[in-house]
């Protein structure tokens, strides 16, 4: 069992009473798993606006190019209020230490795009990224099954909405069109056949940015704690964890359990059963005496415990 030597370590490798974001410092290099012309790109240079963005193809390799000083921030794409969590990105959070600086929600807007002069009734097939590629930044035929399913075409996979735009522009494939952004129809020079493709409106996504280090808050309000947990066997045992938090009015946000992968099975009596481990989103900063208090008493209970990152959530 991991073991706080200090309040300092509750917090994690946080550097400095500065709440700044860097929001608005020139050359920041943040990372994200996409290309130009994604809906991750134009949420990256909206937050960031004076960033340098820099796409990977995996989100491994963007967490991995902040832990090696490549890039100073990464952005991953943790939950859609359309179809719910990222679960790998969970796991990277997990498998890599960086700590949570931030987390931004935006109104994701997806289009119909194809070239110019084209309509919908010319289409016979449509390019986006399925839901199966767990690794994408946002899974456009997932948000968009039933509109897809009255245009009555053949679907497509490509890695990203962007790339398929890219396709038929480059191939000037009249018969195919794309689920993507408006900044990807601008940028391949396509035509926006409808906008609000997604099936359903508000379709927000919340991303979390990442750093190597954090800001110690010096205010509370607005603040966010996430952490990851295992626990020990025995009946009750998840009840007794979340009580820790409730016993102190700490509001919980999410809570989401994923398999145990160095541990995937356990034995209850003469039963194997799955073993999972948590991670849960509370509104509090880690600095105050309650959510200090609330993890002490986790920690007595857990096989281990990590704090993820303490942060402010924004709206764009």
């Amino acid at each position: 069992m991991e073991r706080w030597a200090s309040n300092d370590l509750l917090v994690g490798p946080l550097i400095s009473t500065d709440l700044s974001l860097d929001t608005e410092r020139s050359n920041v290099r943040v990372t994200y798993q996409g290309s130009p012309g994604t809906v991750i790109e134009a949420m990256v240079l909206k937050a960031f606006p004076n960033c340098i963005a820099v796409p990977h193809k995996r989100s491994e390799g963007a967490l991995e190019a902040v832990e090696s000083s490549l890039a100073d921030k990464a952005v991953l794409t943790i939950e859609s209020s359309s179809i719910g969590s990222f679960h790998q990105s969970y796991d990277l959070l997990l498998s890599h230490n960086l700590q949570i600086v931030q987390e931004v929600q935006t109104d994701v807007e997806l289009c119909l795009l194809a070239l110019p002069g084209v309509q919908k009734d010319d289409l016979q097939t449509i390019f986006s990224h399925p839901q199966a590629y767990v690794w994408a930044p946002a899974l456009d035929f997932a948000q968009c099954e039933y509109s897809l399913s009255n245009l009555g075409v053949s679907k497509k996979n490509v890695d990203h909405g962007a790339a398929g735009a890219e396709i038929i522009s480059k191939q000037n494939l009249r018969d195919a069109g794309v689920i993507g952004s408006a900044q990807s129809a601008e940028l391949y020079r396509l035509n926006i056949l409808e906008c609000n493709f997604q099936d359903a409106s508000p379709n927000v996504t919340r991303y979390l940015v990442l750093a190597r280090t954090a800001n110690i808050p010096s205010e509370y309000e607005q603040y966010k704690t996430s952490i990851v947990f295992g626990l020990e066997e025995g009946p009750g045992i998840l009840h007794k964890a979340l009580v820790a938090f409730w016993k102190r009015d700490l509001n919980l946000t999410k809570i989401e359990s994923r398999p145990n992968r160095g541990k995937p099975m356990r034995t209850l009596g003469t039963e194997k059963q799955f073993n999972y481990i948590f991670y849960v989103d509370f509104e509090a900063s880690v600095a105050e005496i309650p959510a200090q208090n609330a993890l002490k008493e986790l920690e007595e209970i857990a096989s281990f415990l990590r704090v993820l990152g303490c942060y402010p959530s924004t709206t764009i």
